[in-house]
């Protein structure tokens, strides 16, 4: 037992490492030294981010350690079954892309701006857009409800499944902040607003229509 004990502290901490360097390289204050020290190449910064961010996690991932303690493992039909709402949830997921530039979040346009001469520095890494339609109308951040729910639905559970997705439910709500205090330095008012109708992650609230005004700051 205190081996695995120590096992799920381990990758908390591995976890943990994975955050901080995330929100550090995520950071308005480390893109704007970047953004000193090379101009409007600060445009690559965000496909370089997203690339450091997979190999830093799949690096991590793959020196964590991987108790094989089972907690449920469904049996037939069940095991079945369940893929019904994880295909549910993973197709929630795409339609919630619909509604942002996935492009913009991986950098592609940012790159495709510098090469058009069109790149804006005042942008740093990313132009920040913000639509209050689709799923955005019930939760502020429906991708990572949507993924939340797909990683919850599984056949079979083991202690490291398990550690893992209460690593990543923590650093989605603890990440969402972050991304919310840029939200509304750019959008001011009116995403505070938002905040007030539209529940973070978990619709727990009942709906309120919400209109937002771009315009408001």
């Amino acid at each position: 037992m205190t081996g695995y004990v120590l096992d799920v502290i381990s990758i908390i901490l591995f976890f943990i490492i994975f955050g901080f360097f995330h929100s550090f390289l995520a950071s308005n204050k480390v893109k704007k030294f970047f953004l000193k020290k090379s101009g409007d190449l600060i445009a690559f910064y965000r496909t370089i981010y997203v690339l450091i961010s997979l190999i830093t996690f799949y690096f991590l991932y793959d020196i964590s350690p991987k108790p094989h303690l089972i907690i449920y493992d469904l049996q037939k039909p069940f095991d079945i079954l369940i893929l019904i709402p994880q295909f549910a949830f993973f197709f929630a997921a795409l339609w919630t892309l619909k509604y942002f530039s996935a492009k913009e979040f991986l950098g592609i346009n940012q790159v495709v701006r510098w090469f058009h001469k069109k790149y804006d520095v005042k942008n740093l890494d990313e132009e920040l857009t913000l639509r209050i339609n689709g799923p955005y109308k019930y939760m502020r951040h429906p991708l990572y409800f949507f993924s939340i729910l797909f990683l919850c639905f599984r056949a079979e559970m083991d202690l490291f499944y398990l550690t893992f997705l209460i690593c990543i439910i923590i650093y989605f709500y603890i990440g969402s902040f972050y991304e919310e205090k840029k939200l509304v330095e750019k959008f001011g008012t009116g995403y505070l607003k938002y905040q007030q109708y539209v529940p973070r992650i978990f619709p727990i609230k009942p709906f309120q229509p919400y209109s937002f005004n771009e315009s408001s700051d």
